[in-house]
């Protein structure tokens, strides 16, 4: 599924819908379309776990039943974790940042590591891509917040008892243009001469409210959550947090191929 375009996954969805019979609104007009807007859709080629959208319906529907009808409807691979009916404007404001996991097979994490203490020291790493207005330069140091590498046990890959690999986890805020995860490794290799041998695989982890003092990212969905807006819970904002992961639907059981 990482290789599935967002023009992919949003005709998937738009199928979803009629096939689960979810009434979602339309626009007016000559071309009606749904009402469904995405934000801050992974680029082709990474996985994810945290993407977010809201829809528009045209009648009332209990959001549960909305997860259950989707989550059934869509193809393997792609899952429908939760849906809440929206309490509050904005949500696209509150996806300031993501984190994202990078595999790199074949690197050493010391060299990993390295690299990456190479590249949080620089005043600026510049890089360029093509982008729908031709080729662009701008500088990436200021979007990432955070940069870390750790690795898997004994620094093998899973199930390749030979393979060094290092993971870098990076905290990235959403800036105009956008800094993607491959742009901080052209930046590695820039400032460190980092060359991965073998296509590193990236996932977000996360997106969502940026803490600037810790670099953390906060649940984006919070504002829409009934408990924040009848009682305050005695438990702290972790113990929450952790009750909200372990009651989160699961996804759906992994398919060999290419890892969703």
């Amino acid at each position: 599924m990482r290789f599935a375009s967002h023009r992919d996954i949003a005709r998937a969805l738009e199928r979803a819908l009629r096939r689960a019979e979810i009434p979602v609104a339309f626009s007016a007009g000559f071309s009606p379309h749904p009402k469904v807007s995405y934000t801050g859709a992974a680029p082709t080629g990474v996985a994810s776990e945290a993407e977010y959208l809201e829809l528009t319906l045209a009648e009332a529907r209990d959001p549960e039943r909305v997860r259950t009808g989707l989550d059934e409807a869509m193809p393997n691979g792609i899952d429908i974790v939760e849906v809440l009916e929206a309490r509050g404007s904005g949500l696209a404001d509150r996806l300031q940042a993501s984190e994202w996991s990078v595999e790199l097979a074949g690197v050493d994490p010391e060299t990993a590591a390295a690299a990456s203490r190479a590249y949080l020291a620089a005043d600026g790493v510049e890089v360029e891509r093509m982008t729908k207005k031709g080729r662009r330069r701008f500088d990436t140091r200021p979007a990432v917040v955070r940069l870390d590498v750790g690795s898997g046990p004994d620094g093998r890959a899973p199930g390749e008892d030979h393979t060094t690999y290092a993971i870098l986890r990076m905290v990235v805020r959403h800036v105009t243009p956008a800094v993607r995860p491959d742009d901080v490794l052209n930046g590695l290799r820039l400032v460190a001469d980092l060359a991965p041998p073998s296509s590193p695989l990236m996932t977000r982890l996360a997106q969502g409210p940026l803490d600037e003092t810790t670099g953390a990212i906060a649940d984006p969905l919070t504002p829409d959550r009934p408990a924040a807006h009848t009682t305050v819970g005695t438990g702290s904002e972790d113990d929450r947090a952790h009750d909200r992961r372990e009651g989160a639907p699961r996804p759906s059981a992994p398919v060999t191929g290419a890892r969703p």
